[in-house]
């Protein structure tokens, strides 16, 4: 059974780094730089910025609000606030959406652990680009390796959500998120002092205006929205962990700005690489299995930057894994009035299920598809396309329609200890503007707005 005593971070930095953690993942260092390739480099860096400031931030704050003020995990937060309606609805989604990302996103990253392993024993040395790719689809289609993987990384995240949420998240992120960061920074000098770094850094520093098109602003849109982890539930559930004396807008500006760097930062540590070699910068989402391994082969001691990569892949993908599994957790525990630990035995195998059908969708069942897409393939449209966007979305109509303007105010400014400039304008925004900007890029992500303007 639940208690009355809800657990809280319990430091400041706690706070940070947890969050941040949960909002860096494989979509900073993996889905972050070939978008960046795919439209334009850094005009579309610059674009990303503006809509991080306008859009993230302040979505990020309210989803804050909506975790701090009820204490509840995703769905129970919509229960306390808005009881007996339909906007539980959102909680739900969020949850759902949490538990199918995972489903998916446990395979990738126990990809990871693969590779890691290979760069460890020397098995990525002396490869061709395309013996690269050859053994990347022989990996990833077979049978037991990935579901093993798989199997390993989902139990990785078990331990640490079963440690609570001190003694777990807390703890966990104090540890791997300044790691990541020397890691990263430690690639980053590497990648800019290969021959020819300078064409990789002019691709991403210096913007070409004539590459801005509707199309790269949605996407820039898009990319803002899902790597900052908004309308899965994460943030929610963290938030509800918070004190009450916890700044919310300076935390949300923090957590931002952090989980932009690390993504700037992997493109620093991506491109003058790839461009040292040679390589086009739209090599798309295979860069990071197929091109980078074949980039670091080709530098002195690659197998150790290989290593070291592999190591940051896994950590990034390790704190957006225990950030999922928290959401679904969560919700088990305080709603199901279960224990903990069977909620998290409940919530592991049910990911380790999907995983495992995620896994042998690309290989023996790959014959076996929706709307044309494996069940890998649907658990991504579905959540990334639909479930995120559309959560987003109803939660700037949930506050801005239904929540009571005093009620946020005193919430955002902690009783009115803390100022919170341009309230009202950020109030009419998320009534008005932030929906709309959120339901374009919905209809963008569905193909739908091409299809309505004919494009």
């Amino acid at each position: 059974m639940t208690t009355n005593k809800r657990a809280t971070f319990g430091s400041k930095l706690g706070v940070i780094l947890a969050t941040v953690g949960c909002a860096v993942g494989l979509g900073n260092i993996w889905r972050f730089p070939y978008m960046v390739g795919a439209n334009g480099g850094a005009a579309f860096i610059l674009i990303y910025l503006v809509c991080i400031l306008l859009l993230g931030i302040p979505v990020m704050i309210t989803e804050f609000f909506i975790g701090r003020h009820s204490h509840r995990n995703a769905a129970g937060a919509f229960k306390v606030m808005a009881p007996g309606t339909k906007w539980s609805f959102i909680g739900y989604n969020g949850v759902l959406g949490a538990f199918l990302i995972l489903g998916f996103y446990s395979v990738v990253s126990g990809w990871t652990l693969e590779y890691i392993l290979q760069a460890c024993t020397g098995s990525l040395a002396g490869k061709s680009a395309a013996e690269f790719t050859a053994e990347f689809e022989t990996f990833s289609s077979g049978i037991f390796r990935p579901i093993l993987w798989t199997a390993l990384f989902i139990g990785m995240t078990h331990v640490i959500i079963m440690s609570g949420v001190k003694k777990g998240i807390e703890r966990a992120s104090k540890v791997m998120m300044p790691v990541l960061f020397l890691i990263l920074c430690a690639l980053c000098v590497r990648s800019v002092t290969l021959p020819d770094a300078s064409e990789g850094l002019r691709f991403l520093l210096q913007p070409d205006f004539s590459k801005i098109r509707s199309s790269v602003v949605l996407s820039a849109m898009g990319q803002a929205f899902f790597s900052l982890s908004i309308g899965m539930g994460c943030l929610i559930t963290y938030s509800s962990y918070f004190g009450k004396h916890t700044n919310l807008q300076t935390t949300a500006i923090q957590v931002t700005l952090l989980d932009t760097l690390v993504a700037v930062l992997a493109g620093i540590m991506i491109f003058p690489a790839v461009f040292s070699f040679g390589i086009a910068p739209t090599a798309g989402p295979e860069l990071v299995f197929i091109t980078l391994p074949n980039v670091f082969e080709q530098m002195p001691l690659g197998n150790l930057w290989s290593l070291v990569f592999f190591v940051l892949l896994a950590l990034a993908a390790l704190t957006s894994t225990i950030s999922l599994h928290e959401v679904a957790t969560a919700y088990m525990h305080e709603e199901w009035q279960m224990t903990r630990s069977r909620a998290a035995v409940y919530v592991s195998l049910g990911v380790l299920f999907f995983g495992s059908i995620s896994s042998l969708s690309m290989g023996v069942l790959s014959e076996y598809t929706i709307g044309g897409l494996n069940f890998f393939d649907l658990l991504d449209y579905i959540t990334a396309k639909i479930m995120l966007p559309l959560g987003g979305m109803l939660i700037c109509l949930f506050v801005g329609q239904r929540v009571d303007k005093k009620i946020l105010k005193a919430e955002l400014t902690n009783e009115g200890t803390i100022p919170f400039y341009f309230f009202n304008t950020y109030a009419f925004f998320m009534k008005y503007l932030w929906p709309i900007a959120i339901g374009i890029i919905f209809l963008n992500e569905l193909g739908l707005l091409r299809w309505l303007t004919g494009e």
